[in-house]
């Protein structure tokens, strides 16, 4: 009797501090909110038109999830951009003459991010897809109105500002700072057309027969402050 007392007396222990050990270490999740704010560099990849990158600004919301025994971040972001976009042109006027057609874009983008930590929190690599949905082609310039795309004998520079709302982009780009404050540059690449929204359009592209295709990529240069 007395060693089954003992039997059961050493199984409970064994039971006790098994049950001590496998209990997890439990670690302090960390949310934050960052506001961020900077400038663009907007372009779009074409072989249809001669383009020249714009500068513009940009305002947003991020949404951070730290763990901190975890080797990376994640955060979700929302983001609202005015960016500018220069296309060769050419007056009915003068048409030897290139003058650069100015347009400007607005876009919202809605971002989900891995931010790899290189560095504990102080420098990480940012990467992750992001969805877009942006404005018309707006042309800046009244007084452009009716001028030419260059390359086209009669393609107008307002039938082509129809781009395509809705594109998928992926971002890559780097964090660094210390405490609340971070610089953060990022690349976006456009995967989808923007330029697709034109080929359904019934546009005189003479001498050209080429569909149109385009990549947006854009570049961030901003400062985030973290809460």
């Amino acid at each position: 009797m007395q060693k089954k007392q003992y039997i059961l007396l050493v199984a409970l222990c064994i039971g006790f501090v098994t049950s001590s050990i496998a209990q997890h270490k439990r670690y302090k999740i960390k949310n934050g909110i960052g506001i961020i704010g900077g400038l663009t560099q907007f372009d779009i990849a074409t072989d249809n038109f001669s383009t020249k990158s714009g500068t513009g600004f940009l305002g947003g919301l991020t949404a951070t999830v730290d763990i901190p025994h975890k080797w990376f971040t994640v955060s979700y972001g929302l983001q609202f951009s005015q960016n500018s976009l220069e296309i060769e042109g050419w007056s009915p006027v003068t048409p030897t003459q290139v003058e650069m057609l100015e347009y400007d874009i607005m876009a919202v983008q809605l971002s989900f991010l891995l931010h790899v930590k290189l560095i504990s929190d102080n420098l990480t690599l940012d990467l992750g897809p992001q969805l877009q949905y942006n404005s018309k082609m707006d042309l800046k310039s009244s007084r452009q109105e009716g001028f030419y795309v260059q390359g086209y004998d009669s393609l107008l520079a307002e039938d082509i500002i129809d781009i395509a709302p809705f594109n998928a982009n992926g971002v890559v780009g780097a964090s660094a700072g210390i405490g609340n404050f971070k610089l953060r540059a990022m690349y976006s690449y456009g995967f989808t057309n923007i330029l697709r929204k034109l080929n359904d359009q019934d546009l005189n592209t003479t001498p050209s027969s080429k569909d149109f295709k385009g990549n947006q990529n854009m570049l961030i240069f901003g400062l985030m402050i973290t809460f």
